[in-house]
C-alpha cells in the first residue's frame, strides 16, 4: 500500500494531470478502428501530354489547354505550349462521384483548346465511358487505369486530330476511411512504443528513489541499534 502511494505521489508530482490521462488513454484504451460505409467515391484523371495535335494558328506559336468536363464538374488544366509535335500538361484532377449520380455520370470529356489572338478554338475533343471504370472500382474499392493513348477527333465529323495520353483512378469512400483508420492505427502504435519507453524509465526512476528511501532507513535503524 505505502509503495502504491509513493508511486501515485511521483506520477503526480512530475507529470501534469493531462499527461497522466494520455498515457491511460494510449496505453489502456486498444484504438478501435472505425469504418463507415460513405456511398459515392472519388474520380482521379491523370492527364499526362498530347501528341501531333494539328496546328491551326497561322502567327505566334502553339499554346494548348484542356477543359476537362464530367457530369456538372468542370476542371481546367494550365496553358502548355506544343513543342516537339507534343504537349505536356501532367496534371491530376478529382472528381466526387456521389452513387446516387453514377447512373447519370455516363462518361468524361476532354475538349482541347487553342488560344489565338482573337478567341479561343476547339482543336478536337474525346469521350471516355465510366461504366467499367465505376463498376469495377465500387466492387474492388480501388482501381487504376494506367496512362495511355485516346485519339482526339472533331466533334462535328470524328476527323482525327491526334492524340492524348491519359490515366485515371477511382476510390470508393469506404476505402478511402480504411486508408486513413490504417494509417491512424500505425501513428498510434508509434506513439505507444514512445509511451512505453518513458514509462519504464518512469518506474526505473520511481524503483531508485524508493531504493534509497528504503536503503537509508534501514541504515538509520541499524544506527539506532548500535
Amino acid at each position: 500500500m505505502e509503495l502504491m502511494v509513493l508511486v501515485v505521489f511521483y506520477l503526480l508530482e512530475t507529470s501534469p494531470l493531462h499527461n497522466i490521462t494520455y498515457l491511460f488513454m494510449v496505453l489502456v484504451l486498444q484504438p478501435i478502428q472505425y469504418v463507415k460505409f460513405m456511398k459515392g467515391g472519388i474520380l482521379e484523371v491523370l492527364l499526362v501530354n498530347a501528341r501531333d495535335i494539328k496546328h491551326t494558328n497561322l502567327f505566334g506559336s502553339r499554346a494548348y489547354y484542356v477543359m476537362v468536363e464530367c457530369g456538372n464538374q468542370e476542371h481546367r488544366t494550365k496553358v502548355s505550349s506544343g513543342k516537339h509535335e507534343k504537349v505536356c500538361w501532367n496534371e491530376k484532377f478529382s472528381f466526387e462521384l456521389p452513387s446516387s449520380d453514377w447512373k447519370n455520370i455516363t462518361h468524361i470529356k476532354f475538349r482541347i483548346m487553342e488560344i489565338k489572338f482573337l478567341s479561343n478554338e476547339s482543336v478536337g475533343a474525346i469521350l471516355i465511358h465510366l461504366g467499367g471504370i465505376i463498376s469495377e472500382g465500387y466492387e474492388r474499392g480501388f482501381i487504376e487505369v494506367r496512362p495511355a493513348p485516346y485519339n482526339v477527333v472533331l466533334e462535328e465529323d470524328d476527323t482525327y486530330k491526334g492524340e492524348i495520353k491519359i490515366g485515371f483512378k477511382f476510390f470508393t469512400k469506404e476505402e478511402i476511411v480504411q486508408m486513413e483508420a490504417r494509417e491512424f492505427i500505425a501513428d498510434v502504435k508509434q506513439e505507444r512504443k514512445l509511451i512505453y519507453g518513458k514509462v519504464m524509465n518512469l518506474w526505473r526512476n520511481v524503483w531508485l528513489k524508493l531504493l534509497c528511501l528504503f536503503g537509508h532507513k534501514t541504515f538509520s535503524s541499524g544506527q539506532k541499534q548500535q
